[in-house]
């Protein structure tokens, strides 16, 4: 990673993630009247995701740049996200779907959010999609990663799935990609 988007967990930022992630835990631990195991909270993750919960290993990773650029509604929304994956497998047990019905109920129930599955943050730079395409439509751009521009170069199509044409290289945004 970068080290202009590494975040410590010690830094102030990294400070109020796993504050956040413990006052979740306590939210769910007076709903259910039990007690739960914290999870080891990293900073590590890339690309689109904002966090992932690795279930066995009762870990929660977080996307440092999208953190960064989103802190409000990456604390209020992406965190408990997270954190209800994890208790809702402590406490259904591993056959559940991830955002099957026990998810939903931890999400709307205890932290009293809607159970949305995906986030709508701008992925660009997390992503370093900085190779633009255009297409048929006009005025419109699409934003790739290094790797499809790779594979685009090694002879693969993509097409617009609005227009139906295929994509043409455009230009490099060296702030996404440098």
């Amino acid at each position: 990673m970068q080290k202009s988007s590494s975040i410590s967990l010690q830094s102030e930022l990294g400070l109020r993630l796993r504050t956040r992630v413990l006052d979740c835990y306590a939210t769910a631990e007076l709903y259910y009247l039990k007690s739960f195991q914290r999870p080891e909270v990293l900073i590590n993750l890339r690309g689109r995701s904002a966090g992932v919960a690795e279930l066995q290993n009762n870990r929660l990773r977080f996307n440092a740049v999208l953190l960064k650029e989103n802190e409000t509604e990456f604390l209020a929304e992406v965190v408990p996200h997270e954190v209800a994956h994890l208790l809702a497998w402590k406490l259904f047990g591993s056959a559940i779907r991830p955002h099957g019905k026990e998810w939903q109920q931890i999400m709307q129930l205890v932290f009293q959010l809607p159970a949305a599955r995906t986030h709508s943050f701008d992925i660009k730079r997390a992503a370093k999609m900085g190779y633009f395409y255009t297409c048929a439509c006009e005025e419109r751009e699409h934003a790739l990663t290094l790797k499809k521009h790779n594979w685009i170069k090694g002879g693969r199509r993509y097409i617009c799935l609005s227009c139906k044409s295929h994509l043409r290289f455009s230009r490099v945004d060296d702030n996404l990609v440098g």
